[in-house]
């Protein structure tokens, strides 16, 4: 994944604002929330192309595990298989991904809910602590991205080791 010149900009004005005074949270609030929201589009559309490459098969497997993930069986009650279409490799690699999404969207929140903690309480240590959590929430996204990245790598090798089995008579 190339580094996204919104995500580096938020990252950098993140570190310079976690030395500001309440006051200036104040005054420049407004453009870190336009900062963020430009880093966070940014990564929706490299996360959006990287997914599109993925074959059917895949985008399924991994929407499978995510409202598995999601609606997590109770007690007693048996988890259904997904359907074996997908190579057991590929497969380990799609739940790697499904799972650094998951600590992504939940470190986004994170910080979203200590910005908004932090407005309303005006206060500058917690919004310091928020634009921690915003850089910890972009990094994460970052690593997903190359992990589903990995997978349209595996993809496109899969036909070539395929094609090095041997062959049945």
């Amino acid at each position: 994944m190339r580094k996204l010149a919104e995500v580096q900009e938020a990252k950098a004005l993140m570190h310079e604002a976690m030395n500001w005074s309440v006051f200036r949270w104040l005054l420049d609030k407004s453009r870190v929330r336009k900062t963020a929201d430009e880093a966070k589009a940014a990564l929706d559309a490299s996360e959006k192309a990287v997914k599109a490459r993925w074959s059917a098969e895949v985008k399924a497997a991994y929407k499978g595990l995510t409202a598995k993930a999601a609606k997590a069986p109770r007690k007693g009650q048996t988890d259904p298989k997904p359907e074996q279409t997908v190579d057991p490799a590929i497969l380990a690699l799609i739940e790697q991904v499904a799972e650094a999404d998951d600590a992504a969207e939940r470190a986004g929140i994170d910080a979203e809910d200590t910005f908004d903690e932090a407005e309303n309480s005006l206060s500058a240590d917690m919004a310091q602590d928020g634009c921690g959590k915003a850089i910890h929430a972009w990094t994460l996204r970052e690593k997903a991205i190359r992990k589903a990245e990995a997978v349209v790598d595996a993809l496109r090798a899969e036909p070539a080791a395929s094609s090095h089995a041997p062959e049945e008579h």
